[in-house]
């Protein structure tokens, strides 16, 4: 791949300069097979631009863009090669929406991303404050960019003046994503980000549905994280009384 042509259709400033780790995390992120699908999107209008990477994490990258109409966009892409695919593949084991899924390391990937737009797809449905999805191709989710200049930051790193009023939006997100049949997985104040006054939940590639084997497992540890952090701010609460009003 020509690294200098793909850079310079397909990124632009916005606000500051790149510095080094921001070049080596695009290059990293843009192999052969990523970069290919960027251009089929280009093709399909889900991207004209991208400003840099938002945020790393253990499977994917999120870089903020614009689509042809000039919409801002969250683009989430998942490394193709150095994936926890374990993981990952103990959530897709199970679920019986991809009981068809090939436990392959790239399939893998291909089949989290389409996860995690159905999720969201659910979730946005259900009326849980999460991205809005709006596309997916391969190994890149499309979705709404949480925040203005730059992403909204991490629930953790908030300062909340009402935290009993975030733990209950919290609470009741999560209980609108039970009644619509599916469990997050990994609920946390790292997967939650603090914008516009309320709590919006992020990275669903995760979640199961109800009739998954381990679902109930899952939101008890859901519900231990999120009463566990609010808890520290003096909310009077824990898992177990957090488990029953989603439960109930």
């Amino acid at each position: 791949m020509d690294w200098e042509k793909f850079e310079h259709r397909f990124f632009k400033e916005e606000g500051r300069e790149k510095g080094a780790d921001d070049r080596k995390i695009e290059k990293e992120a843009f192999d052969e097979f990523t970069a290919n699908t960027v251009w089929k999107l280009a093709t399909k209008g889900q991207l004209d631009y991208l400003s840099g990477v938002v945020s790393t994490g253990k499977e994917a990258n999120v870089f903020k863009g614009w689509d042809l109409k000039g919409e801002v966009r969250a683009y989430k892409i998942y490394r193709m090669e150095t994936s926890d695919f374990q993981a990952m593949w103990k959530y897709i084991e199970g679920d019986r929406r991809f009981e068809h899924a090939s436990p392959k390391r790239r399939q893998i990937v291909l089949t989290w991303c389409r996860k995690e737009f159905k999720n969201l797809s659910i979730a946005y449905n259900a009326g849980c404050h999460v991205p809005q999805p709006h596309f997916c191709l391969n190994n890149i989710l499309v979705m709404d960019f949480i925040g203005s200049e730059y992403s909204a930051p991490l629930l953790k790193g908030a300062e909340l003046e009402d935290p009993e009023g975030t733990y209950w939006m919290a609470a009741k997100d999560m209980k609108s994503l039970y009644a619509a049949g599916l469990v997050h997985g990994d609920l946390s104040e790292f997967n939650l980000l603090w914008w516009k006054g309320r709590p919006w939940m992020i990275d669903m590639g995760q979640a199961v549905p109800l009739t998954h084997p381990r679902a109930l497992e899952f939101l008890k540890r859901d519900c231990d994280n999120v009463a566990k952090f609010f808890s520290k701010l003096g909310v009077e609460t824990i898992g177990d009384k957090l488990f029953g009003y989603i439960t109930s």
